[in-house]
């Protein structure tokens, strides 16, 4: 069995490849069952959440164990710890052992570049980046690999962060800025499209301050409680999801405002599965709003690894 470490994961991928396997995935030929959740009582601190996440198709099964710490912090360790063991889907033999959370941070934004292949504007000229967390640099880079952006904006709720990621993005190439932390409803109105990958839970992005055919993609707030959007944002936007099972579950962007009463299940047109297959053509004019709510799913887990134990000659 091969060990596969971040930086392993990172030489292996590339966004434009990444998208195609996911695409693929989607398409059909992959198992995905519910993950399996299971909560671990800790007397002195806040409990622990165990995450198996398991899919198969024709060639690999693959399964994603993840754990989550909340008081990680207090260590000086991630929050959030996960490996991916890849295994041979004839013999179950085990092929790769790979670094989880790199892996989750490429397959998670690949999974919008997916979806703004679709959804987002032909010709955007501005791509907003709400949120300068480890995810963030991969959302842009993803982005980036699907759109000809002239400018890259990055707003977060501590300057120092949204300089950081702009200057390393600058670094490599591209025309980022950071945007203050005061003004970000002045460029949310200001963006062709934005991507967002916060831990808020209350609407950062106001609905009223969109303008017409913006494309909003939320990859934050993954469980109910969390939000990011306002209910003008859901209710303005046409509503892509990656997939049904999770994002109307999971996702507080729309869970919140369907046990509102203020959207239904059917105001949800399409998962990537209808996308990817073409029973749904998604963006259907320029001017039209269009909201994209992920929360990840396994099959994007296998898609990644099985791209990467090929590049790797496994």
């Amino acid at each position: 069995m091969r060990i596969i470490s971040a930086d392993d994961v990172d030489a292996a991928l590339d966004f434009p490849a990444l998208t195609d396997a996911l695409a693929e995935a989607f398409r059909g030929g992959v198992h995905a069952p519910p993950r399996h959740h299971h909560t671990i009582a800790n007397n002195e601190a806040d409990d622990q959440t165990l995450l198996l996440m398991p899919a198969w198709n024709d060639r690999h099964m693959a399964v994603k164990l993840v754990a989550v710490t909340p008081d990680n912090g207090t260590r000086g360790l991630p929050a959030v710890m996960a490996s991916v063991i890849l295994m041979d889907k004839t013999t179950g033999e085990q092929v790769a052992l790979i670094d989880g959370a790199r892996l989750t941070l490429w397959r998670t934004a690949a999974a919008s570049a997916l979806a703004a292949r679709y959804l987002a504007p032909a010709e955007p000229d501005t791509l907003l980046i709400v949120g300068a967390g480890a995810l963030a640099p991969f959302l842009a880079r993803a982005h980036l690999s699907v759109r000809p952006y002239q400018h890259v904006l990055v707003w977060n709720r501590s300057q120092q962060g949204a300089d950081r990621l702009a200057a390393a993005l600058r670094d490599e190439g591209y025309k980022a800025e950071a945007a203050a932390t005061g003004s970000l409803d002045a460029v949310v109105g200001a963006a062709d499209v934005i991507s967002s990958a916060t831990l808020s839970t209350e609407p950062l992005i106001r609905g009223e301050k969109l303008r017409p055919g913006t494309h909003v993609d939320l990859v934050g707030a993954f469980t109910p409680h969390m939000r990011e959007s306002d209910d003008a944002c859901v209710t303005r936007a046409t509503l892509f999801v990656d997939t049904y099972a999770g994002a109307l579950h999971e996702g507080g962007d729309l869970v919140q405002p369907i046990n509102a009463g203020l959207i239904e299940r059917g105001h949800v047109r399409a998962e990537l599965m209808e996308l990817t297959s073409g029973d749904h053509p998604g963006r259907t004019s320029d001017d039209e709003i269009t909201l994209f709510k992920s929360t990840g799913a396994s099959l994007e887990d296998l898609a990644a690894a099985s791209l990467i134990a090929e590049r790797c000659g496994l």
